[in-house]
This record gives structure tokens, sequence and C-alpha cells, in this order.
């Protein structure tokens, strides 16, 4: 029995495919972990925008309760201590001495959040009043 001793090579390291391999791999698990936290931050501004148009219709309650009408004005509430959450803002679409309508944006996210209040047209997909509606 004849061993060739010369062909046996002593490997060290990894081979380029090797590498490759492991580098394709690490950036796909890299990618959908972006994804997961892109998802995540999209859900809490959306919860953000919630939390502010229901903090704004109690802020509206309490204006309407010294005033017998609903402010028009946003600046107005904030006087009283209304504040949006920081990179959200709310807009007034319609507000009479009966209801109010208003939308929420976050410069975070491109979706929209709604909400009215019997007596205004509803706004954007808000469909029951007092109720928050975001898409």
């Amino acid at each position: 029995m004849l061993v060739r001793i010369g062909s046996m090579r002593k490997r060290n390291g990894f081979s380029f495919i090797e590498m490759l391999m492991v580098f394709t791999v690490m950036g796909l698990l890299a990618m959908i972990v972006m994804i997961q936290v892109g998802s995540v931050r999209s859900r809490a501004y959306l919860t953000a925008l919630r939390s502010d148009l229901r903090n704004f219709a109690i802020s509206q309650e309490s204006f309407y309760y010294d005033y017998d009408i609903y402010s028009a004005d946003v600046a107005s509430l904030s006087v009283r201590g209304f504040q949006t959450s920081e990179g959200s803002s709310i807009v007034i679409n319609e507000a009479t001495i009966s209801g109010w309508a208003a939308t929420a944006s976050h410069t975070g996210t491109s979706e929209l959040c709604y909400m009215f209040i019997p007596g205004a047209s509803p706004v954007g997909v808000a469909v029951n009043p007092g109720v928050v509606n975001c898409g």
C-alpha cells in the first residue's frame, strides 16, 4: 500500500466561496431585522397618533364645556395644556357648534389617523363617531 504524503495539504482559513456564503446569510438576516424594526416603528407612530387624537378629543370637550362651541384652532387647545407627541401634528378639518373632525399625521409614517364627533362630516377612513381610525 502506497500513501502519498505530498498530496495532503493542510488548509488554513476559509475559501472564497465559504466566506461569500457567510456574508450572504448575514446580509439576509440583517435585512429581515431591518424590516421588523421598521414595522415596530410604524406601529409605535400609529399608537402615538391614536393617543394624540384621544387627548385632543378630551381637550375639545373641555373647550366646549367652557365656550359652548368646539375649537377650530389647535393653538387655542395648546394654551389649555394640549400637546401632540414629538413629530405629530393635528389638523382640524371641521369644527362647528355641535361637532368636529380632525386628522393626525406623523413625520415617521405616511399613514394618517382620523376622528370625528357627530355634527361634523366624517373624514378619511373614520366611520364611527368618537372612534379613532387609521389608514
